[in-house]
């Protein structure tokens, strides 16, 4: 794949918004396995390569284990996530997938029993910030580092 643009360099200005978001949400008081899970899980869902790359090796340069990344698309099925974890993955597999899945009371009521209003409003600028993420990565046809290697080659 080669890429069409690299954003940061035909609209540096447009760019800075996007890179405030990421560094304020860092800071929201999320813990960072959890930012990690969902940026994963949305990267997965939209299939955005680049971003499933990213951030696979930053959760596991944080600690995340292998084992939770392998199982994170079955996550339901899986005793290895925190119920706390299993509210923000099952937001984010809403807010991803919104115009088909919506945002039911049900999610809503098991998010407010795990975050408080201000973690909510975290969490769900974490989710539309991965997922414009992976939009500009898939719009613009980003490779991720090994496919960028292989084509220099």
């Amino acid at each position: 794949m080669t890429a069409r643009i690299d954003q940061f360099t035909v609209a540096p200005d447009l760019m800075k918004p996007m890179l405030a978001m990421e560094e304020t949400i860092a800071k929201s008081g999320l813990e960072h396995s959890l930012i990690e899970l969902v940026k994963l899980r949305a990267s997965q869902i939209n299939h955005c390569a680049f971003c499933i790359h990213m951030h696979t090796h930053e959760a596991r340069a944080k600690g995340e284990s292998d084992t939770r990344m392998h199982l994170l698309p079955a996550w339901r099925e899986s005793s290895l996530f925190s119920d706390r974890e299993r509210v923000a993955l099952a937001w984010t597999e809403c807010l991803t997938e919104v115009a088909s899945k919506g945002a039911p009371d049900r999610d809503y009521t098991a998010l407010a029993a795990q975050f408080e209003p201000r973690e909510q409003v975290a969490l769900t600028l974490l989710i539309t910030t991965i997922n414009g993420w992976n939009r500009l990565a898939i719009g613009f046809a980003i490779p991720h580092p090994e496919e960028q290697e292989a084509n220099a080659a």
